[in-house]
């Protein structure tokens, strides 16, 4: 469980100075896997620093930890403080929806009506500890909570569902299931409105090219974790090839970052990744999240 929450938060971290730059990007500046050295920072961001993407799912931590459960109200108060804290980066939509003055219920239905478009990747970056918080619990109420919590942020339900695959592909891995295997037997479970697209993109011969929409979208954001994690055979692997993508590479590494964790165990993540990660969290009174404050939180989480 620990490789889960650590891996997103390493991916996060390592995609940062990458975002919304080109294919390649990556390689081209670390050529050699286990060269070292990618953990140098860039584009703002302190060398191992994670982004609104880690520090979100530390916040869903807490509320689940200090309310003994899922407080949606609560989620939502922590998420707000956080968004008026000047965190150095935050998507749009959220920052919308936390700031528009709404109460927890509304908020997010609420944008969605005006703007039609909230179908952003901005639930599913932040569900690593929220997955393994309910993987105990089983299919149907893992994927009913990753559901009500993206839905604090994103009323479109295709965020929904995308952030309910990742909590069962999760749960799956920590059950000691392929989560590849499970793939099929999941979409049974995704809302019908949504199955198709999310067959397509989690279909075994879909690459991340082929993708109809950027990766800051949540469908492509998955299928493109999924795809990293199906063609690679090591953590690092996974979450090289996430990176080199492009485009929304700190979230897309994060998913990359938590389903790899999750297969291949903490140990197979890198020594020289986890140590200088650190997640601060704006609005907490200078709190900064170091790897043991990282594993004792997953450890928690998963009771």
């Amino acid at each position: 469980m620990a490789g889960t929450v650590v891996g997103s938060a390493v991916g996060d971290a390592l995609g940062a100075p990458f975002e919304f730059g080109a294919p390649g990007a990556f390689s081209a500046r670390f050529p050699v896997p286990g060269g070292g050295g990618e953990m140098r920072g860039g584009g703002g961001w302190e060398p191992g620093e994670a982004t609104d993407d880690t520090q979100m799912a530390v916040l869903v931590a807490d509320s689940l930890l200090q309310r003994d459960g899922l407080d949606l109200p609560d989620m939502f108060a922590r998420f707000q403080r956080w968004a008026v804290s000047e965190p150095k980066d935050i998507g749009l939509q959220t920052e919308d929806v936390l700031t528009n003055g709404m109460p927890w219920d509304l908020a997010a239905a609420t944008h969605f009506r005006v703007n039609q478009r909230a179908a952003g990747n901005g639930a599913l970056m932040r569900a690593s500890t929220s997955a393994v918080h309910f993987a105990p619990a089983g299919r149907s109420a893992t994927m009913d909570a990753a559901r009500r919590i993206a839905a604090l942020t994103h009323g479109d339900r295709a965020a929904w569902e995308g952030t309910a695959i990742f909590h069962e592909l999760i749960r799956a891995v920590l059950a000691g299931a392929d989560p590849l295997g499970v793939l099929p037997d999941l979409l049974a479970a995704v809302h019908p409105d949504h199955r198709r697209r999310y067959a397509t993109v989690l279909a075994a011969d879909w690459h991340p090219d082929e993708a109809t929409e950027f990766n800051g979208a949540v469908w492509p954001c998955l299928g493109s974790a999924v795809w990293a994690l199906r063609s690679t055979t090591s953590f690092e692997d996974a979450v090289r090839a996430a990176i080199d993508l492009g485009g929304d590479t700190d979230t897309v590494a994060a998913v990359t970052g938590g389903l790899a964790g999750a297969s291949y165990g903490l140990d197979a993540i890198p020594a020289r990744w986890t140590e200088p990660l650190h997640v601060p969290v704006p609005g907490c009174a200078e709190r900064v999240l170091r790897l043991p404050d990282l594993v004792d939180l997953a450890h928690r989480l998963g009771g």
